[in-house]
């Protein structure tokens, strides 16, 4: 089963130092998780800072900076997994180093038909 490992933190908790050290603790999960068969895809995202939102209401647009909502912790990054059940997700999240200061959120993929197939 797919499933997708959303990772929440506090941009302003992590210094330069710290930040980098996570990006190579990510990095090196990603081969594990390669090596193993499990991994379909993994990225940081800029920062919130970047972000644009995107509402239709009444026929119109409405487009905002930043995130939609108005939190302490924002939506970093995500890993795409293949796991064989929630058990083996949740001991693949607690590998994902934001764990120790943020939220990582796991979601099962619904996989429609119709889609394009990946590349």
């Amino acid at each position: 089963m797919k499933y997708i490992l959303l990772v929440y933190s506090d941009e302003t908790a992590w210094t330069e130092n710290e930040r980098e050290q996570c990006f190579k603790e990510s990095v090196h999960l990603t081969q594990e998780l390669n090596a193993n068969g499990q991994y379909l895809g993994a990225s940081p995202l800029q920062s919130v800072a970047k972000a644009t939102s995107v509402r239709m209401r009444d026929g119109k647009r409405l487009v905002t900076d930043g995130p939609f909502a108005e939190t302490r912790e924002q939506l970093g990054g995500y890993f795409l997994i293949d796991a064989t059940n929630l058990e083996e997700a949740i001991a693949i999240a607690e590998r994902i180093p934001t764990v120790h200061k943020g939220t990582v959120e796991i979601r099962p993929i619904l996989e429609l038909s119709g889609l394009p197939s990946e590349k």
